[in-house]
């Protein structure tokens, strides 16, 4: 069962995350880079491209938050975060950086607590503050539990550089929170026209293999020892020793899998048969997975969206089927999708109904059967009633997901044009595309003037229909004007009213619902996640690549 939560992922971590309940967490935070990431929703051919909103604003102050954030981290526990954090500031003084680094410090510090003792963390990042990080998670975790710097490539060459190189690859820092933390080794496999170079010789019984040499790679007093085999010459060991026990030795040259050296002097070196060779072991450049083109089958559109080999290539070297999977800036949900797919447990946390929405929406495409649990989001009128005055802009999100509506443009930037959403439909398979115009009301008040409102918005904007979401019953002058704006006809379909009105506590209950048909099934208005073929099945841990 998975488990999505919208709200503050410390909140959420504190409140309601037991401490060593979870195996894996990977996290993609915001990297402060100052700069607000549009999210694109699908434009069907012949309607204006205003199809995008303002997904998240990657930017922090230093400020009341903030400041009380640093007072939490140097009166918890942990005196190493406590002393680091208080140096940071000294050098960093009270500066934006200084803000991203304390709101990571204690969602850091929780992330740790909620970890098995077996557990990994793996933080993506990029070298605006990856250096800074680091320092950060060396005090949480402590300095000998880091384990891998992983730079991934990320995108192809910048052609537009010209006074710098150019900036291809994250960074991922790779932390256990112990020695007995899950690994499940990882490789790349060669093509097949590389093994006939790579294992040059050929046994009587058509086997193909190459020799590797015994040599251990670090000081072994244990393992140093002369070795009479089975030709009955006596072969000396490196002065590191070898890299198998007397008995290993003995077994090996049993089975025919010692490789006797031409030349007097020579060492004993051990056969490798092609066909036992996992591969080449993953090391922590990772250019073998390719970013999320423009027209990539799983872009959905969400500006900082990782590739699903990334998070399953993480998510099978350090977890098994039936572990836990926690991302707890889960943006449009690549992790949770990998983790699914792969047969493991997961609990998503973003910040935006935006994000709850798609990852919703993401996760029904891609697994039309699963049951997951949405925890955060209003579930009664009064939960709505809330959301709405604490946010009108996440009320206006979270009201356009229950009618399947992609939110207009960035509305906190722009002026109100009338439209909180839009829904693109066809009902025609021969004709256009159409469009539904939705406005939403979080107030208490609401009036005829307004429907009358979205009648000229339907018009000005050449819709079908308009849709209007309110949280309190509409009133019967309301109604009336709704009345007349009559029918929109649907070409085999019969007609349906063109301005709809509709309830928050109706559409939640399951009493109301839009009217219309759209033989597209929504996947006008967003992009459709493929359907998975979900397995509990830990899978091949290889990637094909070219292999330099």
């Amino acid at each position: 069962m998975g488990r999505l939560y919208f709200g503050d992922n410390l909140d959420i971590l504190r409140e309601h995350i037991p401490a060593e309940s979870v195996d894996l967490i990977y996290l993609d935070p915001p990297f402060n880079s100052k700069r607000g990431y549009n999210l694109l929703f699908r434009t069907p051919k012949g309607h204006e491209s205003d199809a995008q909103v303002t997904a998240f604003e990657d930017t922090w102050h230093w400020g009341e938050q903030a400041e009380r954030e640093f007072n939490e981290l140097i009166h918890q526990p942990n005196t190493d975060v406590a002393e680091m954090i208080q140096s940071m500031r000294r050098f960093l003084k009270e500066s934006d950086v200084m803000a991203y680094l304390t709101m990571m410090a204690n969602r850091l510090l929780e992330l740790r607590r909620v970890l098995k003792p077996t557990g990994s963390l793996y933080l993506h990042c990029d070298p605006t503050a990856s250096h800074y990080l680091k320092i950060v998670m060396d005090s949480v975790f402590g300095p000998i539990n880091f384990t891998n710097e992983i730079i991934w490539k990320r995108t192809t060459a910048h052609s537009n550089v010209y006074n710098c190189y150019g900036d291809i690859t994250d960074t991922i820092l790779f932390y256990r929170k112990s020695e007995n933390a899950t690994w499940n080794q990882v490789y790349r496999e060669i093509p097949s026209s590389d093994l006939e170079s790579r294992f040059p010789n050929i046994d009587p019984d058509g086997r193909r293999w190459r020799s590797e040499n015994m040599r251990n790679p670090g000081v072994r007093p244990n393992l140093t020892y002369p070795y009479t085999a089975s030709n009955g010459i006596t072969y000396q060991p490196h002065p590191n020793g070898w890299t198998v026990s007397l008995e290993r030795m003995e077994q090996l040259d049993k089975e025919g899998r010692l490789h006797f050296p031409n030349k007097e002097g020579g060492r004993l070196r051990l056969k490798l048969y092609a066909d036992e060779w996992q591969g080449i072991k993953l090391q922590n450049l990772w250019d073998d997975i390719s970013p999320i083109g423009a027209q990539a089958a799983e872009r959905l559109g969400y500006p900082t969206q990782k590739p699903l080999a990334l998070l399953e290539r993480i998510i099978q070297a350090s977890s098994n089927p039936g572990d836990v999977v926690l991302d707890p800036f889960c943006g449009c949900g690549t992790a949770v999708h990998a983790a699914q797919k792969l047969g493991r447990e997961w609990i998503g946390i973003d910040i935006t109904h935006l994000a709850i929405g798609l990852i919703e929406k993401r996760m029904k495409d891609a697994f039309p059967d699963l049951e997951f649990d949405v925890l955060g989001t209003p579930k009664d009128v009064g939960g709505a009633r809330d959301l709405a005055a604490r946010d009108k802009y996440q009320f206006q999100w979270w009201a356009c997901a229950l009618v399947g509506a992609q939110p207009y443009q960035g509305k906190k930037k722009g002026a109100d044009t009338g439209i909180d959403g839009v829904i693109y439909f066809k009902d025609d398979l021969k004709g256009a595309a159409k469009k539904i115009i939705v406005s939403v009301k979080g107030g208490e008040h609401v009036t005829r003037t307004m429907i009358a409102d979205l009648k000229n918005t339907v018009e000005r904007e050449k819709a079908s229909i308009g849709l209007f979401v309110t949280l309190v019953p509409p009133t019967k002058p309301m109604q009336t004007e709704a009345a007349s704006a009559g029918f929109y006809e649907s070409p085999h379909h019969g007609n349906f009213p063109k301005i709809q009105i509709l309830t928050v506590e109706g559409l939640l209950s399951g009493a109301e619902a839009p009217k219309y048909v759209d033989l597209s099934q929504g996947g006008l208005s967003f992009k459709k996640a493929k359907q998975e073929k979900q397995t509990g099945e830990q899978q091949p841990l290889f990637h094909k690549g070219e292999i330099d």
